[in-house]
């Protein structure tokens, strides 16, 4: 099966005319569907500005979320957690397993456990199938249509003063009504979401504190309640029910892990000018502020390598190496690794190529060390190295389109034209640009190949071209 096919396995269905979802004899969407659904919003999202490519956030909340899920009643669900470049603090689930969580909720959660807390209860509505029961209530409307649907309720919660545009009809705003949790729902998400942070041994103390202040922020809002209280209702019934179930339960006082606080470092800087990170870090480092003084000084050299301040940060850089030399918790730390990679790179030191072999053998799933590590060898005349490790990371990540961006670069270096549209081709699928997608197979179909690498564009030509042709079906 091609990666172009398995993108849009769905399209070919809807050209076939799937029932409507409203039917009564279709009454169900069937796990499948809900995947469909999932991945068509998954498209319209990545390619939105909202969308964070930052593959280290992603990963985390990624082995965060799949470590949750593990103590699921449905462990085996494929699941997909990604952030968003959005600080209104939010989280929200999507039909099929895809689960988003705003920058903004990050940073407010004060422990992993409350981070955790969250995931749970998002990941509680999957396995329940409350989306795909709220989906399939809706008349006259096949998955495209829901598709659609689901990104403009994204965009809704996301955003008050969007949802006018996003649903645009009446219809719609109140089919997006109608997709609003309901109570029930969201006490069996609150009741299924505590038992999986329990198994998964996180405190359970945190997911009452989490929203009990939140509720008490809310107060001190002039804008009102947070979106994640507005499309996650909380009562004092609520609020009640999962008090007595921890009051069960003996305060557990985890610590985070380091990933979870480098995580939310690099929030914290993102949100600032590079000279205003300076200043921050700078200041909590000398006044010793409360807080993890590695992640501290992690954002020290971020922020320093940003402003372009290549011997400062190398200096910093050689600071923080110290303090986790000292502390057994924070060693051998893949994102550690990936800033010290990006230190080196920029301060050209001889050692990085060597540096980065050794690294990507130690961590050779941490994504934005693989993307360094192919870009510096595509730098350095390395391209068909490049291409190899490019191609074995895509099979792991079919979806992630820096990946695929870099080795179309890399076929570009070894004069492989055909490979490198193809590749091309695909950024753009998995970013629901077709009309690209297809500009680019055509074009690698010019460049000319073998009978199986033609007749493979042919058949991501004619998948595409279905696919285009059903949204199109839909404006």
């Amino acid at each position: 099966m091609t990666l172009i096919l398995w993108l849009v396995l769905s399209s070919r269905a809807l050209a076939d005319g799937l029932p409507d979802l409203g039917d009564v004899s279709q009454a169900a969407i069937n796990p499948m569907q809900e995947r469909q659904i999932g991945q068509q919003s998954m498209m319209q999202i990545r390619a939105s500005r909202q969308f964070s490519d930052d593959a280290e956030i992603s990963d985390y909340l990624n082995r965060l979320g799949n470590k949750l899920v593990s103590f699921s009643n449905e462990p085996s669900l494929n699941f997909e957690f990604f952030a968003l470049n959005d600080y209104n603090i939010n989280a929200f689930a999507l039909p099929g397993g895809f689960i988003g969580v705003n920058a903004g909720l990050l940073l407010t959660t004060q422990s992993e456990s409350e981070l955790a807390s969250v995931l749970g209860h998002e990941i509680a509505h999957v396995t329940q199938h409350h989306l795909a029961r709220m989906v399939s209530a809706q008349r006259g409307d096949t998955l495209a249509s829901m598709a659609a649907l689901a990104v403009a309720i994204l965009a809704a919660r996301s955003n008050a003063q969007a949802s006018q545009a996003a649903l645009a009809s009446a219809q719609a705003h109140a089919a997006q009504k109608q997709l609003d949790f309901t109570r029930i729902h969201e006490q069996e998400a609150d009741r299924i979401g505590f038992d999986i942070l329990q198994k998964a041994g996180f405190n359970t103390h945190a997911m009452p504190e989490f929203l009990e202040r939140l509720q008490r922020a809310t107060r001190l809002l002039e804008g009102g309640a947070p979106n994640y209280l507005r499309t996650h209702p909380v009562t004092s019934d609520r609020i009640a029910d999962i008090e007595n179930r921890v009051n069960r339960q003996p305060y557990r006082l985890l610590p985070d892990s380091l990933d979870f606080q480098l995580v939310r470092t690099k929030l914290v800087g993102a949100q600032k000018t590079t000279r205003d990170a300076i200043g921050y870090f700078e200041d909590a480092l000398s006044a010793h502020r409360h807080g993890n003084p590695i992640a501290q000084q992690y954002g020290l050299v971020s922020a320093l390598l940003r402003n372009k301040e290549h011997e400062r940060a190398k200096e910093a850089l050689a600071a923080l190496l110290k303090q986790v030399k000292n502390t057994p918790s924070a060693q051998n730390n893949a994102m550690i690794s990936t800033l010290t990679g990006q230190v080196m790179r920029a301060t050209n030191d001889p050692d990085t190529l060597a540096f980065y072999s050794t690294a990507v053998q130690k961590f050779p799933q941490h994504r934005t060390l693989i993307y360094d590590y192919a870009d510096l060898l595509l730098q350095g005349s390395h391209a068909e190295l490049a291409v190899k490790l490019l191609g074995e990371q895509i099979t792991l990540h079919p979806s992630d389109t820096t990946l695929y961006n870099l080795q179309a670069h890399g076929y570009s270096l070894m004069n492989r034209p055909l490979e490198q549209h193809q590749a091309q081709a695909y950024s753009y699928a998995w970013q629901g640009n077709l009309f690209a997608a297809i500009e680019q197979l055509e074009m690698a179909k010019r460049a000319g190949g073998d009978f199986y690498q033609l007749s493979t564009i042919e058949s991501d030509l004619r998948e595409l071209r279905e696919m285009l042709s059903a949204q199109a079906k839909k404006q």
